[in-house]
């Protein structure tokens, strides 16, 4: 059947099945970076600030341009040219990062090539709003699992061809730029929903934000500052290995991490939909806060294996549905604007939250986990008391 703008394949908008599919792409190549990035930042001589640094800068750099990017898909109405814009560049960068010869360059280019980011995530998480706006957390969690299941593909990618073939990690860094640009053709077969452009300024618009809206970007901003980078828990689990077992292991786990998130991205999409964002929500923060003074002590692989498990379940229940959380609570004639703030918002809190981790890890990598555990533990906490008022 068709609705507006968007077909339907069995409720499912096919505008949700292409961006899902870009970002498997999109992700099949980041991925093959990401699990790789901390030891290649340590073999440039990057340490534990540097790597905090790094890991701040890639989700808050460009944080600024998701509110700027939702406002203007707002304003005009066209947000699949923004998501183009965005996916191209930050293949362009990745290209880049793999001629870095320190880890400053690592710096520079990560944080280009965030600007990508920067400018797709908005528009992006509009359209897919707007494909389903009746099951928004199923559309976000069906959107999160094709993310993640490019995720486990890229991570599995990587393994092999750091393990079985010895490549090193520019030649990976490389091979998956080249994977990023083909992420660029399903966009072109995106149907826009018919968005008309609109009389707003940003300062009126992010002002007269709802209050409910307003107060859930606080608490996401504090569980934001215990949701540091990905890249400290890899360098934890990294401690307990030696020569190629201390790259080869950590990407196994992160591996492991990516299917739990991938597996369980839909259900709890779904189960937000039945029961409410705010029950899913206040689960996941604190299990993360658990999941955190895990990663604390823990010194097996056995428990690695748990607690990366663990890691991916929280992902699965706060990424996807702290948005849909966000597209429930703004006022539909903004919805690209509410989310650009949300994105902004979490991603400005990224860097300090990184950095202090940095800091705290060059005293030992386990406080840095007790702070994490604190700062969620604080969101949870006033998320249960203000759920009423959400």
């Amino acid at each position: 059947m068709k609705k507006e703008n968007n077909v339907f394949i069995k409720n499912i908008s096919i505008n949700i099945i292409l961006l899902g599919i870009v970002s498997f792409l999109n992700d099949l190549s980041s991925e093959m970076i990401l699990p790789i990035l901390p030891m290649f930042i340590a073999s440039l001589g990057g340490a534990g600030i540097a790597v905090g640094l790094i890991g701040g800068v890639r989700e808050s750099v460009t944080s600024l341009l998701k509110v700027v990017s939702g406002y203007i898909s707002d304003k005009t109405g066209k947000r699949r040219r923004l998501v183009f814009t965005g996916y191209f560049l930050s293949s362009i960068f990745k290209v880049m990062l793999a001629l870095s010869k320190a880890w400053q360059h690592v710096l520079l280019f990560i944080g280009l090539e965030r600007i990508g980011k920067g400018l797709r995530d908005a528009p992006r998480d509009a359209i897919i709003a707007e494909s389903m706006p009746q099951a928004k957390g199923k559309g976000f969690g069906i959107h999160r699992a094709f993310d993640t299941a490019g995720a486990i593909l890229g991570s599995i990618l990587a393994f092999i061809l750091f393990w079985f073939m010895g490549l090193e990690f520019r030649t990976i860094i490389l091979i998956s730029a080249a994977i990023g640009f083909t992420s660029l053709i399903p966009i072109y077969f995106v149907k826009e929903h018919k968005v008309e452009k609109k009389d707003i300024t940003l300062k009126v618009t992010l002002l007269g934000l709802p209050r409910k809206l307003k107060l859930f970007l606080a608490i996401s901003a504090l569980f934001a500052l215990a949701n540091f980078s990905y890249m400290f828990f890899i360098l934890r689990a990294q401690t307990v290995f030696v020569a190629k077992y201390s790259v080869g292991v950590p990407i196994l786990l992160y591996i492991l991490f990516n299917i739990f998130y991938a597996g369980l991205a839909i259900p709890f999409g779904y189960l937000s939909d039945k029961i409410g964002r705010k029950k899913v929500l206040l689960m996941g923060y604190s299990l993360f806060a658990v999941t955190s003074l895990g990663f604390s002590c823990c010194s097996s692989i056995t428990m690695y294996i748990i607690l990366f498990a663990a890691y991916g379940t929280v992902k699965a229940m706060v990424d996807a549905n702290q948005r849909a959380f966000v597209s429930d609570l703004s006022d539909g004639y903004v919805q690209g604007t509410s989310l650009g703030a949300y994105h902004t918002v979490t991603g400005l809190v990224a860097l300090p939250a990184s950095v202090f981790a940095g800091m705290l890890w060059e005293i030992a990598p386990g406080v840095a986990f007790i702070y994490a555990a604190i700062f969620s533990t604080i969101a949870a906490v006033i998320l249960f008391l203000k759920k009423n008022k959400l």
